[in-house]
């Protein structure tokens, strides 16, 4: 067998595919995988698998690119770029199949990164439903939480998606400002003013 295009270091990936006892046809990593082979030549293509050729010119894998390509899957899935994965993948050893010890020296080198992103998706969950900061003034509680679009003085998108919170951009207003009396005193989460009967 002949190798096809390679990550980092081609020639211990090639030992480590040569040795294997155990290889699978692009078809049987196709199935195995749910992963189409346009998809798999794309990946060798960016550096993130490698297989070897047989003589009569079809891909074989190691076995072991099944969790491979797992890893590359749910890391995608969870939005990390393929530079973040591939940086990730060359921490693995290319001179033999990767044990259960360096998947967990590779996975907590990413829990910081994926701590980060379960507290983006949960402030997502958590705020999507209520003004944001993006300028639409479309809810009703952006007259309350988004005064006259304020939060937009700190600069483009969704401001409180991205980390702004509402009460610091209330909290801003002086009694100079254009907003309306009752916008300056309303904070998130606090019942409108009443009008006081007369």
């Amino acid at each position: 067998m002949k190798n096809t295009e390679s990550p980092s270091n081609p020639a211990a990936r090639i030992r480590e595919l040569a040795q294997a006892q155990d290889r699978l046809p692009i078809g049987e990593v196709v199935r195995r995988s749910g992963i189409a082979a346009s998809t798999l030549r794309f990946y060798e293509e960016a550096g993130l698998l490698l297989s070897l050729r047989s003589d009569s010119g079809r891909r074989h894998y190691a076995r072991s690119d099944l969790r491979r390509l797992a890893f590359i899957r749910a890391a995608q899935t969870v939005g990390l770029s393929l530079d973040d994965i591939r940086a990730a993948l060359d921490q693995l050893p290319e001179s033999r199949t990767p044990t259960a010890a360096d998947w967990e020296r590779l996975s907590k080198s990413w829990r910081p990164l994926l701590d980060q992103r379960i507290a983006e998706l949960v402030q997502l969950r958590d705020t999507l439903s209520s003004c944001i900061g993006c300028g639409c003034l479309s809810l009703s509680k952006c007259k309350l939480y988004n005064p006259c679009d304020l939060a937009a003085q700190r600069g483009a998108g969704a401001r409180y998606l991205l980390g702004d919170r509402a009460q610091e951009v209330l909290a801003e207003l002086s009694p100079l400002d254009p907003a309306p009396a009752s916008s300056r005193a309303a904070r998130p989460g606090a019942a409108p003013a009443r009008a006081k009967k007369r």
